[in-house]
């Protein structure tokens, strides 16, 4: 394969991850082939019943798991969830709101706050040197 064909594919992880879905959840002829830049286009513009499945109702991977709970992966981690989880384990999850992800929560928060700040001291510092 010249670097060319190379760069116009992806291995199935990419593709997965670029979807957004937990790759052993997809289909057989998904995991066990390359996706060319059109094939993610076309999955992207026009998803077929199984990808519109895996993004409605999962098994999500552990970064959509994260974003669904308003934490970070290290925090799920923390909070012993090391698998990928159903849209309902994780409304579970939201419903029961155990102690770990309450905790995550508010760290989580913190840190955007903390990005936040200091995006506006970057943007002063900047507006002073002009």
């Amino acid at each position: 394969m010249s670097s060319h064909q190379t760069a116009q594919t992806m291995k199935p992880a990419t593709a997965a991850k670029k979807l957004g879905v937990y790759l052993p959840a997809t289909p057989a002829s998904f995991q066990e082939g390359v996706v060319s830049r059109a094939e993610l286009t076309e999955l992207q513009a026009n998803p077929p019943e199984w990808l519109l499945e895996l993004r409605a109702n999962g098994p999500h991977p552990r970064p959509v798991v994260a974003a669904k709970l308003g934490v970070s992966i290290a925090g799920l981690t923390r909070g012993g969830v090391t698998e990928a989880l159903t849209t309902e384990q994780i409304e579970e999850l939201k419903r029961e709101l155990p102690a770990w992800l309450e905790k995550e929560r508010t760290t989580q928060a913190e840190v955007r706050k903390e990005g936040a700040r200091l995006k506006n001291l970057q943007r002063e510092k900047e507006a002073g040197q002009d």
